[in-house]
């Protein structure tokens, strides 16, 4: 099989802002053809869509907790159709609610974890098998890239239900990369420390920013443009003997072995 470098059709979940964006733009500088998937915030995306190099980019919008519907199913079909196939998938979308465990009424815990799994772990499945279906009836190959999280080996005490839907998908993730192998299919996961973006720009602004920014001896935040270039690596041609890794990429403000 050969995997071409550049010229892929590309669909990206959760791609309206923050890594996302940075994920389709890098993706596109390279070539490559992107699918921008939004959940709600189509405004935002189009922003995305309208920023990248290149041409034959797609906005896709879709309810990632629906499996079916207007949901995975109707985003990985429109994106397959618009861009007339899919050879690279980068499951982003995620939530990332508080809920401590100790002060977190039990009616919102349980609220939290559902939305959680339903966003973090199945949506991933999901998208990943419809996707890889794709990739095997289109033959050639593909990629299958996870974002995933430092926070599923050093623990969130105050974001658990994100910890443990993390340490799932770089769990689903090796066991996709054994599973499609043998259609040329690499899956691969990256687990980013923590890393600037809108969302948590008020975080690094304030009094806990000083803090964050100690958590790697580099003295600061990653950037959302660090972890889309590892992304694209992984998504290489080159990578294919990289299947199962989860890449870390914290800055060494947690270190494992």
């Amino acid at each position: 099989m050969t995997f071409p470098a550049t010229g892929r059709r590309v669909l990206i979940s959760g791609a309206s802002r923050g890594l996302g964006r940075a994920l389709a733009r890098v993706f596109a500088a390279n070539g490559d053809r992107v699918a921008v998937h939004y959940g709600s915030r189509e405004e935002e995306a189009r922003a995305t869509l309208e920023s990248l190099e290149g041409t034959g980019h797609v906005l896709v919008g879709g309810d990632l907790t629906d499996p079916a519907g207007a949901g995975a199913a109707a985003v990985v079909g429109t994106a397959a159709k618009e861009l007339g196939g899919i050879d690279v998938l980068v499951n982003n979308a995620a939530v990332n609610t508080p809920h401590p465990p100790a002060t977190t009424p039990f009616e919102d815990w349980v609220a939290a974890w559902q939305q959680h799994v339903s966003v973090n772990l199945l949506a991933t499945a999901h998208l990943s098998h419809l996707a890889a279906r794709h990739m095997i009836d289109q033959g050639g190959g593909g990629r299958i890239v996870n974002i995933g999280s430092r926070g599923a080996f050093r623990g969130e005490p105050d974001h658990p239900a994100y910890g443990a839907t993390k340490a799932a998908v770089h769990a689903l993730g090796q066991s996709l990369a054994v599973a499609l192998a043998p259609h040329g299919i690499a899956v691969a996961s990256v687990a980013p420390g923590f890393f600037a973006t809108e969302r948590v720009a008020a975080r690094l602004d304030g009094a806990e920013g000083d803090a964050i920014r100690a958590q790697s001896p580099f003295g600061r935040a990653g950037t959302p443009e660090e972890i889309a270039a590892a992304v694209r690596w992984l998504a290489s041609p080159e990578a294919e003997w990289s299947s199962g890794t989860i890449l870390d990429l914290n800055g060494a403000s947690y270190l494992r072995s």
